[in-house]
């Protein structure tokens, strides 16, 4: 679903497809110096619906674009619609920074902790406490392979009892061992870094979600959160009740391609997605590829829930911007700066987190 995946000739020409690559990041070829830094090609942004700007205008003035519907609900946030898509709701600056922080810290240092599975799973089984073996300059080493002089250098942080057994090691000990091993720094295990996946377990492969995997319940905090968030595009009576979660990283380049989430039993339950980070360019289309999609800007603290018809409707992220002018996350800086958490500032200084909640059955 990410932006390596090959996309057929078929898919190339439809209008959801044109509307990716429209904002995908390209870069210009006109430097011909290969030590001069390769700079982005401009986009034009004029279509891309802006609801920071739509909410300011609204306090300020009372005035909204066409189309765009502000929701009365019991929410202490302000909620809009979209006329032509039923079932969507945005919800802008919905978190603090303060909570955008903490859920940065989860989604690094705790969501992919085993026994949430995340995409090296298939390779490297269960990984403990990546985010820590990163910022430790770690090497993550085949035992079959580590030679006798570094098991008493092995960190007890991480191993795993998959058929591919891996401990990490100091990086000192792995390059003055003398013996090949076949190794990765944690800290590209981070970089490629694509999902983890909390609460009950999706398999990607069946694309369905595996009851019989080994899973913790999703933490009550985001349970809790979720569900107030949930309350706009909930039935009167109704509440909504979390039972997995992904989370989504992208770094520079990264996409996600058009696509739907249907594997829930019961459409009429939102999807809580909730954005951290870089800004992003998302796309909602229709049920139709060859439907028009809008662009829409996701910033570090909103939240999108898709419901009921919009379940139905195409939509993908063709687009993180990492430079400093469009990033907008300076105030996620200068919190992670007060606090000396200078691992997650790095992290996120170039890199988007989404977790979207669901409700499974």
């Amino acid at each position: 679903m990410y932006g390596s995946a090959r996309v057929s000739d078929d898919s190339d020409r439809t209008v959801f497809r044109k509307a990716e690559k429209k904002y995908k990041l390209y870069y210009d070829d006109t430097s011909k110096s290969s030590k001069k830094k390769k700079q982005p090609k401009r986009v034009d942004l004029s279509e891309v619906l802006d609801f920071k700007s739509i909410l300011k205008s609204q306090v300020e003035n009372g005035d909204l674009l066409p189309g765009i519907i502000p929701l009365q609900s019991d929410l202490d946030r302000s909620v809009f619609c979209l006329e032509s898509r039923p079932g969507f709701f945005f919800i802008p600056e919905a978190l603090s920074v303060e909570e955008q922080c903490q859920w940065i810290r989860e989604s690094l240092n705790n969501f992919p902790q085993p026994p949430n599975r995340t995409n090296h799973n298939a390779f490297y089984g269960p990984i403990h406490d990546l985010f820590i073996a990163a910022n430790e300059n770690k090497v993550l080493v085949e035992e079959a392979s580590v030679p006798t002089s570094l098991e008493s250098n092995s960190g007890p942080s991480v191993s795993n009892d998959d058929v591919h057994r891996w401990k990490f090691y100091g990086e000192h000990s792995v390059s003055s061992g003398g013996n090949p091993c076949k190794s990765v720094s944690a800290a590209v295990l981070l970089r490629k870094l694509r999902w983890s996946t909390l609460g009950l377990q999706f398999d990607w492969s069946k694309r369905n979600y595996d009851v019989s995997l080994p899973h913790n319940k999703i933490p009550v905090a985001l349970c809790q959160l979720a569900k107030r968030m949930a309350e706009p595009a909930m039935l009167e009576g109704e509440q909504f009740q979390p039972e997995a979660a992904i989370v989504n990283y992208f770094g520079i380049g990264d996409t996600l391609g058009g696509h739907l989430d249907d594997m829930e039993a019961d459409w009429s339950k939102p999807i809580v997605s909730m954005s951290l980070g870089c800004k992003a360019i998302f796309l909602l289309g229709g049920k139709s590829r060859e439907d028009p999609p809008l662009a829409m800007f996701l910033r570090s603290g909103d939240i999108v829930l898709m419901a009921g018809e919009a379940r139905e409707c195409f939509h993908g992220v063709p687009r993180i911007f990492t430079d400093k002018e469009h990033a907008e996350i300076t105030p996620i800086e200068l919190q992670f700066s007060h606090e000396d958490d200078h691992c997650y500032l790095e992290y996120i200084r170039t890199s988007r987190i989404n977790i979207n909640i669901r409700q499974v059955f």
